[in-house]
């Protein structure tokens, strides 16, 4: 199947999710409940969950012991229920960019996550869970009445497309899925200097942009200062946390919605938002279990330390219990909106926007997802702090030793001769001092106005 997509078993998840989303909460308890009993018999495939369950079904999902991205890495042989899904054959895979969309082995949609919490991963999806990710982004996606389906819509992808990353992956599997949308769909890399995916922008004039966060703030700052000349009807954003000022400053400067959602690596279409705002947690297929920092859980309306997710469509590499490293809170109270879905608030990657100044020309604003790619990619680090502490000064942490230091300031350095920064300088922190965000999790890329707050504040 191209692309590890079958219309049949797509077509049937989407008229259940749709009748999922619309009935009373007892319609997606009890699919939740039969799906996680489906994958409890469908996890003793996997050599890894097999030890875990133990003989018998557990009584609870809170029975079974939560599981870690590096506990499943270490011996990912162990973890798929597919023997012929193994880890050095799927790294050749992944190490060829010509093949991001395409499926491995002919059957199974392969992505790598960035590494965010120092371990890089990978995920393996069959058509199975493909058909379940496709139904929740066209069913519960915020959609205009005008062209539901985007038919007419020119796209722009914004994000590190040269990488098996899951944003990525998903938009070249659509481009060769729908040889009618490939010409509408567009993939622009975010590495690549602002004036340069200004340009490109400028000319696409793109009707949609699909990006994170921080990159539509920097696409917010260009068009204020007159350089980004588009009319989006449409901003779609994911991938980090998204405050309720990045959407009044994104919104107001292109006079258009931002429809926020919330996935990750491990389950794609996590949340969709409403009409109202709200993410809705897709709770038929997906569990989550906001915890404290003993694994205990906490009540509705309170943010967890860490959330737990199971994801109940996919089969083939079993995800239970499996510690996000996300702050969610379920809101005790049903949304305004109608929906039987559970409305929740995400604290997710917080890292900042870097400003560095420019003598005589205006500051260059870099987003930090294009900062750790460049890290994670051409330096094969990911155990990192970088910090502004001057206006044209940053200091830089990494664990792994001296020569894992070198390759990262090697590689950092490139990237903002790239931006036309070759003035700032980088050097090691002192110590390997790091610092915490307002939630208490390590950020990775730190703004200068956090990093100059009194030490006590900021210190691990």
């Amino acid at each position: 199947m191209m692309g590890c997509f079958d219309p049949w078993l797509t077509g049937a998840n989407a008229f259940d999710v749709c009748a999922a989303g619309q009935g009373a909460p007892a319609g997606w308890l009890e699919r939740r409940r039969q799906r996680l009993a489906a994958l409890l018999v469908a996890a003793r495939g996997s050599a890894f969950y097999r030890q875990r369950l133990g003989r018998a079904t557990p009584a609870r999902l809170a029975d079974i012991e939560p599981a870690s991205k590096r506990d499943l890495m270490r011996d990912f042989d162990a973890w798929p229920t597919d023997p012929r899904l193994r880890l050095s054959e799927l790294q050749v895979f992944l190490a060829d960019p010509s093949r991001i969309g395409q499926p491995f082995l002919g059957e199974f949609m392969v992505w790598q996550s960035s590494g965010s919490s120092g371990e890089p991963a990978v995920f393996v999806q069959d058509a199975r869970a493909m058909a379940v990710y496709d139904a929740l982004e066209a069913c519960r996606r915020l959609q205009p009445r005008w062209d539901p389906w985007y038919l007419g819509a020119r796209i722009a992808f914004i994000g590190a497309i040269e990488g098996h990353f899951a944003s990525t992956v998903t938009a070249q599997r659509l481009r060769r899925l729908n040889p009618a949308m490939a010409a509408n769909l567009h993939a622009l890399s975010f590495m690549q200097p602002t004036a340069r995916l200004v340009a490109q922008l400028n000319g696409l004039r793109p009707s949609v942009v699909s990006t994170y966060p921080t990159v539509a703030v920097l696409l917010a700052h260009e068009a204020s200062a007159g350089r980004l000349r588009i009319a989006p009807s449409e901003i779609w954003a994911g991938g980090e946390t998204l405050t309720a000022g990045m959407r009044r400053l994104v919104e107001a400067r292109f006079g258009c919605p931002v429809i926020n959602s919330y996935g990750a690596s491990e389950f794609l279409p996590l949340a969709s938002q409403c009409r109202l705002g709200v993410l809705h947690l897709n709770a038929d297929w997906a569990i989550l279990e906001p915890v404290d920092e003993q694994g205990r859980p906490v009540p509705p309306g309170v943010a967890g330390h860490t959330a737990l997710l199971t994801n109940l469509a996919n089969h083939v590499q079993p995800i239970i219990r499996y510690d996000l490293g996300d702050r969610v809170l379920v809101r005790p109270q049903p949304c305004a909106c109608g929906s039987p879905l559970p409305a929740i608030e995400v604290q997710g990657r917080e890292d900042d926007m870097l400003v560095i100044a420019r003598a005589g020309a205006a500051p260059v604003h870099l987003p930090p997802l294009a900062l750790t790619t460049a890290l994670e990619d051409d330096a094969g680090v990911f155990d990192f702090q970088l910090v502004q502490v001057g206006p044209k000064e940053l200091t830089l942490s990494v664990g792994g030793g001296a020569a894992a230091m070198s390759r990262a300031r090697t590689a950092l350095l490139g990237f903002l001769r790239q931006q036309g920064l070759p003035a700032v300088r980088v050097s090691a922190a002192p110590g390997g001092v790091r610092v915490r965000g307002h939630t208490g999790k390590l950020q990775r890329v730190v703004a200068q106005a956090l990093a100059t707050a009194p030490l006590k504040d900021r210190l691990l």
